[in-house]
């Protein structure tokens, strides 16, 4: 059995988008850039490989006031690695090959769209995401997981919003 030291720290998260087919959500997604739907992402761009292609990099970064309120703004960025792509499945995944906060480095995640339809027939589709993270020393793993489904709240209520033409993107 191994160490607890070499588990990781998973989750799984989904949401349904109302309104937004996966075939009208999946543009968005496929090319991994975020950017045009997200308005909390400030900047994403391509740093090598090609775009919606397994092997591309983009850079992502949010920047926010400090919660200390000692500095103005703080940056969070990532470089993120596209691993594989599926769009018959409408899914990709990706892994975080550097960040400027410690311990993200390890995480590897995927997104998937699927099919659905809500409680009063209105077509949609559940976007889920699947993430999997090395423990973070000095951090609990529910901290963790709330951030990490924080992070997804805002990308369905941003891809609804983009999606359904309400998005000031």
């Amino acid at each position: 059995m191994g160490s607890e030291a070499e588990e990781k720290w998973e989750g799984k998260v989904g949401a349904l988008v109302r309104g937004s087919s996966t075939y009208k959500a999946w543009p968005l997604l496929e090319d991994f850039f975020l950017h045009k739907w997200v308005p909390t992402i400030d900047t994403c761009y391509r740093v090598e490989g090609i775009s919606g292609q397994p092997g591309c990099i983009r850079y992502c970064s949010v920047t926010r006031r400090s919660a200390d309120s000692l500095e103005d703004v703080v940056t969070n960025w990532a470089l993120e690695k596209l691993l594989a792509t599926d769009p018959v499945n409408k899914c990709f995944s990706y892994e975080i090959v550097d960040f400027n906060t410690a311990g993200f480095e390890s995480l590897v995640a995927t997104m998937k769209l699927t099919a659905a339809r809500d409680a009063e027939e209105e077509d949609g589709c559940v976007m889920s995401w699947s993430s999997a993270v090395n423990p973070i020393e000095g951090l609990l793993k529910e901290k963790i997981l709330t951030f990490l489904f924080l992070i997804f709240t805002i990308g369905t209520t941003s891809l609804y919003l983009y999606t359904t033409g309400t998005s000031k993107r």
